[in-house]
C-alpha cells in the first residue's frame, strides 16, 4: 500500500467484516508487548489461535478479494478479536491487493484542520520461530499454524486530503513534510543497492522527543514513513490513541521550520546526538512533551528458542 506517491488508495473495505468490527467485545484484555530479534512487534496473548492456509499471491489487478479470502479473514478475527478486542475497536476493514497476507483496518481522526489516519496491519505471515505447523503449506498456500502471538503494526499518518467517490473514501493523500530520503547508491551491476535516511531520520525524530537518556530501542515513537513524520502507536484503545495522537500533531509543527535543515544534516553521516542540528533543535523541545513517553521502557531476555527478544513495560 505504500506508494511512490503520497497516496494510498481506499480500493475495496467488505461490509461482513464491518459488522464483525462492530460487535468486536468493549472490555480490553491484558496481553505483553514485545518486539522479536529483527525488531518485528507482536502482542502475546492468553489463548492459542490458529490461522488456516492462505493463498499466498493475489493479483494486484483485482481490487476486490475473494469471497474465500474474506471468508478465511472472518475466520481469523472471529478468534483473535476476543483476546485484544482494545485492538479492533472503532475500525473499519480495507483491502489491500498488494498485501493480502496483511489485512489492514482503518480510523480517520481530526485535530484543528488536520486529519491523520490511524492504519492498523494484522500479520498472518507464517514465522517458524513463532508459529506451530498444523499442516504444511506449499508454493500457493501458507501452512495452517497456531500461536499465542499476533503481529501487527499500527501507525498515525498525517493526511493532506481525503478523496470520496461516489460516497465512499477512494483515496488518503499524505500530507508530506520531508523533500526526499533517497541519498546515494552503492554497488554495481545486479549488486546495486539504495541509500535512504528514512531510518537515521526515525532514529533523529524519535531522540527529539524522548527525555534524555531514555533508551527505548527497537521502539521508535516518531517514524519516517510516506516521506512525513508518523507516530509508531503501542497503546492500542481508542482512548489511548486519543491520548497520544495530540503529540505528534505537536512534533509536525514544531519541526516545521527545521525540516529541510534536519535533511541536510542527516545525507551524509548517521544519527548521533552531538548531531549540531539535533542538539539546537532539541534544546527547544518543551519538557511537558517528553513525560507521554517517561513510564516506557524495554527489557531484553532470551526466549524459548534462545534468541533475543523484548518486552515493553510501562
Amino acid at each position: 500500500m505504500e506508494q511512490i506517491t503520497n497516496e494510498i488508495k481506499c480500493t475495496y473495505s467488505d461490509s461482513e467484516i464491518n459488522t464483525l468490527l462492530k460487535s468486536v467485545p468493549t472490555k480490553s484484555e491484558s496481553f505483553n508487548r514485545h518486539y522479536n530479534q529483527v525488531e518485528e512487534f507482536f502482542i502475546h496473548v492468553k489463548e492459542d489461535f490458529t490461522v488456516p492456509h492462505l493463498l499466498i499471491h493475489h493479483d494486484v489487478r483485482r481490487l476486490k478479494p475473494e469471497k474465500d479470502y474474506i471468508d478465511l479473514l472472518k475466520e481469523i478475527l472471529n478468534q483473535i478479536m476476543p483476546l485484544a478486542p482494545q485492538v479492533f475497536m472503532d475500525l473499519t476493514y480495507l483491502f489491500d491487493p498488494g498485501e493480502i497476507l496483511k489485512p489492514c483496518f482503518f480510523k480517520l481522526y481530526r485535530i484543528e484542520d488536520n486529519q491523520y489516519l490511524y492504519m492498523l496491519r494484522l500479520d498472518l505471515m507464517y514465522r517458524p520461530q513463532a508459529h506451530t505447523i498444523i499442516d504444511k503449506g506449499s508454493n500457493d498456500f501458507t501452512p495452517h499454524y497456531s500461536t499465542n502471538q499476533i503481529f501487527l503494526e499500527a501507525n498515525f499518518i498525517p493526511l493532506e486530503q481525503v478523496l470520496v467517490t461516489e460516497g465512499k473514501i477512494s483515496s488518503f493523500i499524505v500530507r508530506q513534510s520531508i523533500s526526499n530520503t533517497w541519498v546515494d547508491e552503492t554497488g554495481r551491476g545486479y549488486f546495486v543497492q539504495g541509500i535512504w535516511i528514512d531510518n537515521e531520520l526515525t532514529k533523529f525524530f524519535s531522540k527529539l522527543f524522548l527525555p534524555k537518556g531514555k533508551k527505548t530501542y527497537p521502539f521508535y515513537p516518531y517514524i519516517c514513513k510516506y516521506k512525513t513524520i508518523c507516530q509508531s502507536v503501542i497503546h492500542f484503545s481508542p482512548e489511548l490513541r486519543k491520548v497520544h495522537l495530540p503529540y505528534l500533531h505537536k512534533a509536525i509543527e514544531f519541526l516545521k521550520p527545521a525540516i529541510e535543515e534536519i535533511e541536510n544534516s542527516m545525507k551524509n553521516v548517521d544519527f548521533s546526538e552531538d548531531n549540531e542540528t539535533f542538539m539546537r533543535v532539541k534544546q527547544n523541545v518543551p519538557e511537558s512533551w517528553y513525560t507521554i513517553w517517561d513510564n516506557i521502557s524495554l527489557e531484553v531476555y532470551l526466549n524459548d528458542q534462545d534468541m533475543r527478544e523484548f518486552r515493553i513495560e510501562e
